[in-house]
């Protein structure tokens, strides 16, 4: 996929994410949401059990794997279609994504260059403060591609 591609991609993405911003409306209750979701309904344990097609106590395992935060994805869907509910998944980012990239390249940018600027002071070759922003654009636009962000190097 070419940068322009990806790019593209990633304001997709950040407009279809956009909507469930900010995550906190989406905190789960403190016991989970099948808990919750059943005792709205007025649903006993044995009743989603029995939708389920497993026991009571297998129910009261969920639920609390749910609020461990530890339950298995396919749990949960089995559990919410039980509960007529539609499980819906989704990794919302912190920033925008583009934002996101931005910040890494300039982070490896900056590391990179200090090692360097390290050096040249070093050898009393050190060069002047007030173009470094400009170094640090013409790395990022030069030497880095999208795909090197990401290796732990």
């Amino acid at each position: 996929m070419k940068s322009d591609a990806r790019r593209r991609a990633r304001v997709r993405l950040d407009e279809r994410l956009r909507v469930l911003q900010p995550v906190d409306r989406f905190r789960p209750p403190p016991k989970g949401w099948i808990r919750a979701l059943r005792d709205a309904l007025g649903m006993t344990g044995a009743q989603l059990g029995h939708r389920m097609g497993i026991r009571p106590q297998t129910v009261e395992a969920i639920e609390k794997s749910e609020a461990a935060g530890s339950i298995q994805l396919s749990t949960l869907r089995r559990a919410a279609e039980a509960l007529d509910c539609t499980l819906v998944y989704a990794l919302v980012p912190n920033s925008s994504l583009d934002e996101t990239v931005d910040a890494r390249a300039r982070q490896i940018a900056m590391r990179d260059l200090q090692r360097v600027a390290h050096t040249m002071r070093l050898e009393a070759q050190e060069t002047s403060g007030s173009d470094f922003e400009a170094r640090v654009q013409a790395f990022i636009r030069d030497r880095l591609s999208e795909r090197d962000l990401w290796s732990e190097a």
